[in-house]
């Protein structure tokens, strides 16, 4: 589910980074753009799995739970795969910094937001969240921005608020702390992107990956302990269990690794532009699984976000 802590990235950091980085990511439909639906299907489908799982389990309680599991196993995978490497200490501060933005900050920013406003609201707040990221990557450096990629995202963000207003957002006092929240939350994820892409390919997706998730666990696993040990365990069914465990492994660890990897090859402003697709997959799944049928209005918003991301791929 998608900062300037801001010391995050210095200037002379993100000079010498984006030097490494490609200047114009292909446009040609790839692997990557093929892996980075993938991960869009995951994580629109997750919110169903997280809607059944909150029902019996407390909100910081999952989020405690999911993370510690997830950084279990991601630093399992990273010994296994790729053993430790030690790295320069700028790189490993860096990474630090963006695990506890793009972890700690991020999530505890969501949940307590989801927990104070509207479903419906967080998802038409998050659609900034492409926008941000590309403005953010333009103005240090590290993303280049083209005719087709702005016009293609405009019309994405556009057929984005159209999905979600379908489903009734309303802005007012009683969801403020809410919607601030989780704005708070998409500036986080826009600066973990743009952060993982100034680090060009001189570290790879799964060793970022590892050390952001492992930085940002603490915080996260904390924050959430004083819920977790007031659990009734006993009373936690199968499916609820099941439902953390996958939303750990799958959409953290799976997806972070391909979100990461994703960004590295294609950049973060094309790859937050999939991110428009999530509410597409959710509203699909929501009919499919409780019989929410989609709208009108969600089939238009639908067509303007898959226009956006093919007129993207323009030259």
């Amino acid at each position: 589910m998608h900062e300037r802590t801001l010391g995050l990235i210095s200037s002379r950091d993100v000079s010498t980074s984006a030097a490494s980085v490609p200047a114009a990511p292909p446009r040609a439909f790839s692997a990557s753009d093929l892996a980075i639906l993938g991960v869009v299907v995951v994580w629109g489908t997750n919110y169903t799995v997280v809607k059944e799982a909150l029902g019996v389990i407390p909100p910081l309680a999952f989020m405690s739970v999911r993370f510690a599991v997830a950084s279990v196993a991601m630093a399992v995978l990273l010994l296994a795969v790729e053993g430790w490497k030690p790295l320069p200490w700028r790189v490993l501060f860096k990474l630090g910094m963006l695990g506890l933005v793009g972890n700690t900050a991020y999530q505890l920013s969501f949940i307590l937001g989801l927990a104070n406003t509207t479903a419906a609201n967080s998802g038409m707040l998050v659609a900034v969240t492409p926008v941000l990221v590309a403005a953010l990557g333009a103005a240090l450096g590290v993303e280049r921005l083209n005719r087709p990629l702005v016009m293609g995202m405009s019309l994405a963000v556009m057929g984005m608020l159209l999905v979600v207003a379908a489903r009734g957002p309303s802005l007012g006092t009683d969801t403020r702390l809410g919607d601030g929240l989780i704005l708070v939350a998409c500036v986080c994820w826009a600066i973990y992107t743009v952060g993982i892409r100034s680090l060009g390919n001189e570290v790879s997706a799964l060793r970022i990956t590892a050390i952001t998730m492992l930085a940002g666990a603490p915080g996260v696993v904390l924050a959430g302990a004083p819920a977790v040990l007031a659990l009734d365990v006993g009373s936690i069914g199968f499916s609820a269990w099941a439902g953390v465990v996958y939303s750990a492994l799958i959409p953290l660890v799976l997806s972070y690794f391909i979100w990461g990897r994703t960004v590295q090859q294609v950049g973060s402003a094309r790859a937050s532009l999939y991110n428009t697709g999530v509410p597409i997959v959710a509203a699909l799944t929501a009919w499919g699984v409780r019989g929410e049928r989609p709208t009108l209005l969600q089939g238009l918003g639908a067509a303007l976000i898959i226009g956006g991301v093919v007129l993207s791929r323009g030259k």
